[in-house]
């Protein structure tokens, strides 16, 4: 691939994949929104100990759907010898471990780079909706009070 061909297929790949964590965290408030109201009888910790749980179930469901869609992109352009090199690079590479056992040839290197900046973004996006969550979960049970005083 040229250099603005990688450019394109990345960003648009990238895109792609951020489009999709957004859609099922957006989904997860309003799965959260339906748990809590049934939760509303458990004490605080066992709920907030749910809503962490349906939380984390739908961002480990983000994180995996990103990581074969990486690895779809790797095996449909004849990158990636099979599919379990592929997951596999995909994996290491969107966590930005980067184990360097398998390596992309100098014309795919900047593609494959678009999935590392997914993860950081994806695990950034993650942590900053867990923060979130809990923080809000916590001051529901007033665990956690605002700094101001106010509820």
């Amino acid at each position: 691939m040229t250099l603005l061909q990688q450019l394109m297929w990345g960003s648009l790949f990238l895109c792609l994949c951020l489009i999709l964590e957004s859609v099922l965290l957006v989904w997860c408030m309003s799965a959260l929104r339906r748990a809590g109201n049934i939760l509303k009888s458990l004490a605080g910790p066992l709920r907030n100990g749910a809503l962490l749980l349906v939380s984390l179930g739908f961002i480990l469901l983000a994180h995996s759907a990103q990581i074969w869609i990486w690895a779809a992109a790797f095996v449909a352009s004849g990158t990636l010898p099979d599919w379990n090199t592929s997951v596999y690079y995909s994996l290491i590479t969107y966590t930005t471990l980067g184990y360097g056992d398998v390596v992309l040839g100098p014309g795919l290197r900047i593609f494959g780079g678009f999935a590392a900046i997914n993860g950081v973004l994806g695990f950034g996006i993650s942590t900053a909706f867990l923060v979130a969550v809990m923080g809000q979960a916590l001051r529901e049970t007033g665990v956690l009070r605002r700094p101001d005083g106010q509820d």
